[in-house]
């Protein structure tokens, strides 16, 4: 990243805060140059039985944001999460290889739907919005080898679905079909933006 980014900020002073700990989420926001602090939300993330893939990705973002604005009540509070949806069935993030091999091989040939959910909170402000960015996102139909070698590549263990389309899991994509292009990675930008701006904190007249 440029060295003319403001290095983050200790939580209890910051005006903007990051409710997660994700270094995909923390390069994004990087993006809109604003000071921000980076602090773990204390959120179970299991879904509820029956629960589908948005209702549960909208849940846990706002989830986030609300945990941390309760404990850093005058802060925006961002929390996001994304769950990979295959036919109304959740994906989450396969934590082992072994896992990753299965859900890739699910995937093989098929449309995913990466549900990235956002919310921002100011409890003080009494302020909350939050949006989803669904992304279309068609795999190509993989063999064995391909996925293995990805796999030994890249390890994207910690990410759903097991495709980190910004290094070389595009190569395993025939096409993307989104209107908010950071969405797959994490962090819908332009969402993210906007709420900012409802927020009363807008990145391009930021002080």
């Amino acid at each position: 990243m440029s060295s003319t980014l403001p290095p983050l900020q200790d939580p209890a002073e910051a005006r903007l805060i990051l409710g997660s700990t994700s270094r995909y989420r923390r390069e994004l926001l990087q993006r809109l140059h604003l000071p921000f602090a980076v602090c773990a939300p204390a959120v179970d993330e299991t879904p509820l039985p029956g629960e589908a893939p948005a209702t549960l990705a909208r849940r846990l973002a706002l989830a986030k944001a609300r945990e941390v604005a309760a404990r850093f009540p005058q802060a925006l509070v961002i929390g996001s999460d994304q769950v990979a949806d295959l036919d109304g069935q959740p994906i989450g993030k396969p934590g082992t290889h072994e896992r990753a091999i299965e859900q890739l091989r699910a995937m093989r040939g098929r449309t995913v739907v990466f549900q990235t959910a956002v919310a921002v909170v100011c409890q003080a402000r009494g302020f909350e919005a939050q949006d989803l960015a669904p992304v279309s996102v068609r795999f190509r139909a993989l063999d064995d080898a391909e996925i293995e070698h990805y796999l030994r590549t890249e390890q994207p263990y910690d990410c759903a679905g097991s495709a980190k389309s910004e290094g070389l899991g595009i190569a395993l994509l025939d096409a993307i079909d989104s209107d908010d292009p950071t969405a797959l990675i994490g962090l819908p930008l332009i969402r993210v933006a906007r709420m900012l701006r409802e927020g009363g904190l807008n990145p391009l007249v930021a002080a």
